[in-house]
């Protein structure tokens, strides 16, 4: 386990313990998918009243929200933690990296910024509510003049994710068979992506060919994309196992 993940379920546990002992809410700033996955596999955390939320469904980048015993998910109000600044540009149209820059070179940290959604001159920004003001002040991106404004976070387009399902066979459910099905390549050019260190599973990279993979996990493959085990089970008259995968195009 890095040094970074051992600090990351250190201070999950440090804000479930405060939750416990006050019995009042506490967050985590805005999580990668990976430090999601650590925190919901963290075997410290497993008795914790524990949501995650990013501002709209299906969010890349969520807060870790730990819930005092007299709250319900439902009673959370988002809008009191996130905030969506929509962002427009003049004459022209500034890319994700230029938007992450500028918020960035405004010395907000990485963790006080959500998902960034870009459509032409527009920009959604999630963001924790105490730096909306600071980041409501931003005025250039790149070399483009822009200007923001607050908007209620169901002003905010939601994505939409485009999957392709894929359906194949496996002798077993290890990594680099059903990678190979999911990205539709030989078992042994996944074997060599894997020994390089090019495939990971659930966000972490996996080096091993054998690596069991379970239904709901999620693979990615370093220039092919990446993708989530929808459905594992069932066999077929020769005695392999059906495999039903969702890769995000």
């Amino acid at each position: 386990m890095s040094a970074e993940r051992d600090e990351l379920i250190r201070r999950g546990e440090d804000l479930a313990r405060r939750c416990e002992l006050k019995g009042c809410l506490t967050k985590s700033g805005f999580l990668t998918p990976a430090e999601r996955h650590a925190l919901e596999q963290a075997p410290g955390l497993r008795g914790a009243r524990l949501c995650f939320r990013g501002g709209y469904p299906d969010a890349e980048r969520t807060m870790a929200f730990f819930l005092p015993e007299y709250m319900e998910e439902e009673e959370l109000d988002l809008a009191e933690h996130i905030c969506c600044l929509r962002i427009r540009a003049a004459f022209g149209e500034p890319g994700h990296r230029d938007y992450l820059g500028a918020i960035l070179g405004m010395g907000v940290g990485r963790e006080w910024v959500g998902d960034i959604l870009v459509q032409g001159d527009t920009a959604w920004v999630l963001c924790q509510t105490s730096v909306a003001r600071h980041l409501e002040s931003i005025d250039k991106v790149g070399r483009y003049a822009v200007r923001a404004e607050p908007v209620p976070l169901d002003a905010l387009p939601a994505p939409e994710r485009r999957v392709e399902e894929r359906r194949f066979t496996v002798m077993s459910a290890r990594l680099d068979a059903v990678c190979a099905g999911m990205f539709r390549l030989s078992r042994s050019e996944c074997a060599r992506q894997i020994a390089a260190g090019n495939v990971s599973l659930n966000y972490e990279e996996c080096v091993k060919s054998d690596a069991p993979v379970h239904e709901g996990d999620i693979l990615s493959l370093r220039g092919a994309g990446k993708g989530r085990i929808a459905e594992l089970g069932g066999s077929s008259r020769k005695g392999r196992m059906f495999v039903t995968a969702e890769v995000y195009r």
